[in-house]
């Protein structure tokens, strides 16, 4: 699906709806040369997830080294949530989607007799990660239906259906690619979205021992490296740039001080990149870096701070063996 078309497709019991035109291509792409422009440059890790993107992160997410996957499986697996089996009519909002192996586990805890009346809504700004997930869903669930919505989570939270018997869902710690401003933003706008007594799963990476973090994101294989620097063959598509990944390399770190790891792309010589949609060039320096993710990480007062500012209440802080990742259950009080 063409980034800034708007169209509604539909595959068996999967409809696709994009909501991406109501924000612009143009303000996209001014959003991103502006982010370039910056002295110390930048592009959102929203871009990571095309086609290739997914099938790279996927194959991350079996690495030794990336921990924070299957340990969040191993959590949700385990979960007890009998309320899930309560509901004839659920709908499962997932934000951020893209990883149908963990929503798959929350299905699996549904009755069957209840799956058929199971709507699906996961939000996600990339169409073909949508329609690449609820594929593989619907093989597993063929009684549910799916109902994708093509959109920048960040802005667009207001497309979410207005329907009863909602659960929300916020997987894979990606609330930690936000500055903590933009979390506390974020959770405040969700409180807006989420009705009183219904329920929001989230999950968050734990901070834990700087060798541990960094192994995980410089893994041996450098499938990292590959999908960090495939975010600029995502840029070239939207802006009509000339960005060449063979120009840069993938840098990943933890910063102490900010309880994060970032990822960056080093230039490995001066590049000038162009596009008839930029005002200006843009000049990349040899050595510099542009900021392409954030991953911050969390502990429990940190989780519960974040939720009772956004007038969350904690249910339940649910961990590994290791602590190494939380799942945590909010509801709206």
């Amino acid at each position: 699906m063409d980034y800034s078309e708007a169209v509604a497709i539909k595959i068996n019991k999967i409809q696709i709806e994009n909501f991406l035109p109501d924000i612009g291509i143009e303000q996209t792409r001014k959003d991103i040369f502006d982010g370039l422009k910056r002295k110390d440059k930048a592009i959102s890790s929203k871009f990571f997830y095309d086609e290739r993107g997914s099938d790279l992160f996927e194959q991350i997410t079996y690495l030794p080294e990336y921990y924070p996957t299957r340990t969040e499986k191993i959590i949700l697996n385990d979960l007890q949530l009998d309320f899930l089996s309560s509901f004839t009519n659920l709908n499962i909002i997932e934000i951020g989607s893209g990883d149908p192996s963990k929503i798959s586990l929350l299905l699996n805890k549904i009755p069957k007799t209840n799956q058929s009346g199971l709507n699906y809504i996961p939000i996600d700004i990339s169409a073909s990660a949508i329609e690449y997930s609820g594929k593989k869903l619907i093989e597993l669930f063929p009684q549910i239906s799916i109902y994708g919505l093509v959109a920048d989570f960040t802005k667009q939270l207001n497309i979410i259906p207005q329907k009863s018997n909602r659960m929300f869902c916020f997987l894979g710690s990606t609330i930690g690619n936000f500055t903590p401003e933009q979390a506390d933003k974020f959770m405040l706008d969700m409180s807006k979205i989420v009705k009183q007594d219904e329920y929001f799963l989230l999950g968050f990476d734990n901070i834990k021992d700087i060798k541990i973090l960094e192994k995980a994101y410089n893994e041996e294989q450098g499938i990292t490296a590959k999908f960090n620097l495939n975010v600029l063959n995502v840029i070239n598509k939207i802006t009509e740039t000339n960005f060449n990944t063979s120009d840069f390399r993938h840098i990943a770190f933890y910063n102490k001080h900010k309880n994060r790891i970032e990822m960056h792309l080093e230039a490995l010589k001066e590049v000038k990149i162009t596009s008839k949609h930029f005002i200006n060039d843009i000049i990349i320096k040899k050595g510099e870096r542009i900021h392409t993710e954030n991953s911050h990480k969390f502990d429990k007062t940190i989780i519960e701070r974040l939720a009772n500012k956004a007038k969350f209440h904690v249910e339940n802080v649910f961990t590994d063996k290791n602590n190494w990742f939380s799942v945590a259950l909010l509801k709206k009080d």
